[in-house]
């Protein structure tokens, strides 16, 4: 009998430690797809964050280092410039990559560093009790805005892909969301666009995930999903903002 379905060999056989209904899960396992498709496990080096996904080098079969918090870029630089040859990752947050890691994800764009960021946005610190985030939305309740993000009190939400495409060094630019099939199968789409982008060394690429977090979030998985299409993706727009018709 023929398999159509099975794990991916760059996705360690243990079980993940998040939330029920977290979405990371379906993102590392988008990423491990794209690790066996490419052929590139045996070359590749990813770099773990600070927040939910800190210890994601338990999940993936590929080398894996761990950075201080908001530092992963600076750490993949110094990797990638090292062994050049080798297909470098980081898997960041919204917390670590665009409040304390704000300059690293900046600076790292704009040199061009030939490395791959995957940005997980879920509006909110998950890891930390469910705070206020850059990327938290306006009238969003968190547990440091219980009466809702106001702007004239704690800034607007951080648009980190339009931010990012501006930068001269940055050549693949993309949003992208995990609410349901069609988005996950997009996402999957982008990922690989993105690491091949690397490959080709073209320059720095990055995917936006939009990703739930039920449990700080206060919803159930489903509601979760819905609240992501009704809420998040209005304001954070889907799609590519930069090398969409980047040949590699």
């Amino acid at each position: 009998m023929a398999i159509v379905f099975q794990r991916p060999h760059a996705l360690k056989e243990k079980p993940l430690h998040y939330c029920p209904g977290c979405t990371h899960g379906i993102v590392h396992r988008l990423v491990a797809e794209v690790i066996d498709e490419l052929g590139i496990e045996g070359i590749t080096i990813g770099v773990s964050p600070v927040g939910c996904a800190y210890n994601n080098y338990e999940y993936f079969e590929c080398d894996m280092v761990q950075a201080a918090h908001g530092r992963a870029p600076a750490v993949a630089t110094g990797i990638k410039r090292v062994h050049p040859d080798k297909v470098v990752f980081t898997y960041q947050g919204d917390g670590d990559l665009a409040a304390i890691g704000t300059a690293e994800i900046i600076h790292a764009a704009n040199r061009g560093e030939k490395i791959t960021t995957i940005f997980i946005n879920n509006a909110i610190y998950g890891m930390t009790s469910g705070q206020m985030a850059p990327t938290t939305l306006e009238g969003q309740v968190t547990t440091t805005t219980p009466f809702g993000r106001k702007p004239e009190l704690h800034g607007y939400p951080v648009r980190v892909c339009e931010m990012i495409s501006t930068l001269g060094g940055a050549v693949f630019v993309e949003r992208v969301s995990v609410c349901d099939i069609k988005n996950i199968n997009n996402t999957k789409r982008a990922i690989k666009k993105a690491f091949q982008v690397q490959m080709a060394g073209k320059g720095f690429s990055l995917v936006e995930v939009l990703s739930t977090c039920p449990t700080n979030w206060g919803l159930d998985p489903v509601e979760a999903l819905q609240w992501l299409k009704d809420n998040m993706e209005p304001f954070y727009r889907l799609g590519n903002f930069k090398g969409k018709d980047l040949e590699v």
